[in-house]
């Protein structure tokens, strides 16, 4: 058996559920994590090393004698991580810089997807001297949708009824980044799917929905992720049939004819309206989080054989296989989160897994670290998941409550809906 090493790039959540797939293959003999978390602590070897900081990075690659390197964050990525490895000769599954364009940049992704036919929302590009009024006019009759065209962490949009709301972000946008995109509005329920793609062919793991707004009924501030479940039954089959043809397949043949194969995860952001036929609402290039800690889970093949090969342009050769199952996440946020969130506070309960009736459930670190008297602290604004998985989903979304509910962090917050969309259809 092959004894491989393993560098995980990331601190939160996402990293931790590979880190707690990839301790589990039978080919990974040494795990480590830049810079890690509480959690990944205790399944890998933690460097404080900023996933940002690509010198260091590439020094630990080579320190470690890295068999394959795991990009978590998308940062990293458009900072070409990817490429720099590539030319160490060390196998990398994250795209290269030219390709986490995709996330880099919304005007970028969109022209690519107007380039290979990928359906998504006409949008305008206004920059100085544009006519806002006009574009605003265009989109008018229901809310707009405004992105800023830089990497901003999922924090760069605005969706808004106000026009004057809409014109300011607008105007604000195009002072620091040069232009902006405003788009027409999609309606419709949104969902993910993250697609493992190298030069061979790809793999679309199960779909699933996540849960952006802060409080429960999608009241509140946009966030990075308040919690998830998997699969999502409005990607039903003929969604997902159509979701490849129209959107996946279509990516990868233009990404491979670009002459550099796309080697990663592509999250797909997709909006599905009563028609079936879905949009696309974003690409990110890197395992969507909180979607990460509830779609790996389900994966039965060996993780490490499969993110390896798709390093390699060998995926074709993997036969990925996946659990019947179901799996939900409910995130724990800090106090002022998402806008100014509390860190350094102890975490305190049990942070244990716990079967009950053929669901597991265990937790998840995203914002954790230690004291100096060794105390579990939170050290970010979204601090831990609680993910469950099951042979149903109200199963797994019982057991995560059960669990978060046990968990004590002075002023945080968490939604007690997760998945409700799909636990109030009939």
């Amino acid at each position: 058996m092959a004894e491989k090493v393993v560098l995980v790039v990331g601190g939160g959540g996402r990293e931790h559920a590979l880190c707690m797939e990839l301790s589990r293959s039978k080919h990974v003999t040494e795990l480590h994590c830049a810079p890690g978390n509480a959690g990944t602590s205790s399944l890998a070897t933690n460097h404080p090393i900023s996933a940002s900081d690509i010198e260091g990075l590439l020094d630990l690659t080579k320190n470690i004698n890295a068999d394959l390197v795991v990009v978590g964050p998308e940062a990293p990525l458009c900072a070409a991580l990817a490429d720099r490895l590539e030319q160490m000769k060390v196998p990398c599954f994250g795209p290269v810089s030219k390709l986490a364009n995709l996330e880099g940049s919304k005007l970028h992704a969109k022209q690519v997807m107007r380039a290979a036919n990928v359906p998504t929302a006409p949008f305008h590009v206004l920059s100085k001297g544009s006519d806002i009024d006009a574009a605003l006019d265009d989109f008018s009759g229901h809310p707009w949708v405004v992105k800023r065209d830089v990497l901003a962490g999922g924090k760069g949009v605005v969706v808004t009824k106000d026009r004057t709301e809409a014109y300011s972000f607008i105007q604000s946008s195009i002072e620091k980044d040069g232009q902006v995109l405003l788009e027409d509005f999609l309606p419709g329920e949104e969902a993910s799917m993250l697609v493992i793609m190298d030069g061979s062919g790809f793999v679309c793991l199960p779909a699933s929905q996540d849960h952006k707004r802060a409080y429960d009924g999608d009241k509140g501030p946009n966030t990075g992720g308040m919690g998830a479940y998997c699969p999502a039954p409005v990607v039903s089959d003929i969604v997902h049939q159509r979701t490849v043809e129209t959107i996946i397949k279509p990516m990868h043949d233009y990404l491979l004819s670009t002459g550099t194969p796309y080697r990663g995860v592509l999250y797909v952001g997709l909006m599905i309206p009563d028609s079936g036929r879905p949009n696309v609402v974003e690409f990110n290039v890197r395992f969507g989080d909180p979607e990460c800690q509830i779609t790996l889970p389900l994966l039965k093949t060996d993780l490490y054989e499969v993110l390896a090969a798709a390093s390699s342009d060998r995926l074709a050769e993997i036969d990925v296989q996946f659990h019947d199952m179901f799996t939900a996440t409910v995130v724990l946020a800090a106090e002022g989160y998402p806008e100014s969130p509390v860190k350094g506070r102890p975490i305190q309960g049990s942070l244990e897994p716990i079967q009950s009736d053929g669901v597991s459930a265990w937790v998840n670190h995203a914002g954790t670290g230690f004291d100096e008297q060794g105390q579990l602290i939170s050290t970010g604004g979204r601090v831990l998941s609680c993910s469950a998985s099951g042979p149903t989903l109200e199963a797994s979304v019982k057991l995560a409550y059960e669990l978060i509910e046990s968990i004590e962090l002075d002023g945080s917050h968490y939604r007690g809906d997760i998945a409700f969309r799909a636990l109030s259809t009939p």
